[in-house]
């Protein structure tokens, strides 16, 4: 059992207390039993309001998005930006904005959707996506790429891969290139679907394995990190805490 469905349970029981203390009188111990279930109705459906349909936290367990995110940062997603879902069944109910190229998105992976994954957006529907070389090409043309030279300022130990500065046109971010490996791809984005990587592209489960990400997969889109912890790291806790996520 997930978190959300654990918290809409509790919500629900408390919810019951809520109203039967009110309608019926109890004594004793009883009395307070429902009472202190009922103060706490209140603040759980804010809760389970906010996360369902505002924002939600995540925490990143791979290092797939290195060097934007690290193993052990706690972001949180905007879950109304692209639209108003079911909780639970993330069934989409009402559709806001797209996703556009360079969106950091969470989404339930598509093959099996208990699982939620974090990627970047490289191709929206109708786009023709292609990698060679390193470089990243959509219809056609290639996507702006500049050496990163300010390791030091990034405070992590990256071996002998290469940073670069990608651009989609709307945004720029930076991605992490191993020069020993590396597949050269071609793909035709469908209707409704998102042709996602993750910024560590030598080291990423992504599009390029199992496919694109259809529009009632997305969860929402990570833009803020309020959290980090991970004991064997050097990185400070406060060198990430507040990060805006690019």
């Amino acid at each position: 059992m997930n978190f959300t469905a654990l918290l809409l349970i509790i919500t629900l029981f408390c919810g019951v207390s809520f109203i039967l203390n009110r309608t019926i009188r109890f004594n004793g111990n009883t009395s307070y039993f429902f009472e202190f279930l009922a103060s706490l109705f209140p603040i759980l459906f804010i809760v389970l309001f906010i996360r369902s349909f505002v924002f939600e936290p995540f925490r990143i367990p791979s290092g797939s998005m290195i060097p934007t995110l690290l193993v052990g940062d706690f972001i949180l997603v905007n879950k109304y930006k692209y639209g108003l879902r079911v909780p639970l069944t993330n069934k989409l109910i009402y559709e806001n904005e797209y996703p556009n190229r360079g969106d950091v998105v969470v989404f339930q992976f598509p093959e099996n959707t208990k699982i939620n994954y974090i990627k970047r957006v490289v191709g929206i529907p109708g786009d023709r996506v292609e990698y060679i070389n390193k470089n990243l090409f959509i219809n056609g043309t290639q996507l702006s790429l500049q050496k990163f030279n300010d390791h030091d300022s990034l405070n992590m130990n990256l071996s002998n891969q290469i940073i670069y500065i990608e651009n989609t046109g709307n945004k720029e971010y930076l991605i992490l290139n191993n020069p020993d490996r590396g597949i050269d791809f071609k793909f035709n984005v469908p209707e409704d679907n998102y042709f996602v990587l993750g910024d560590n592209r030598d080291n990423s489960n992504d599009s390029r394995y199992w496919g694109t990400v259809h529009k009632n997969n997305l969860i929402g889109e990570a833009f803020m990190i309020w959290m980090y912890w991970n004991p064997q790291s050097e990185v400070k806790i406060f060198d990430r805490v507040g990060k805006d996520i690019e």
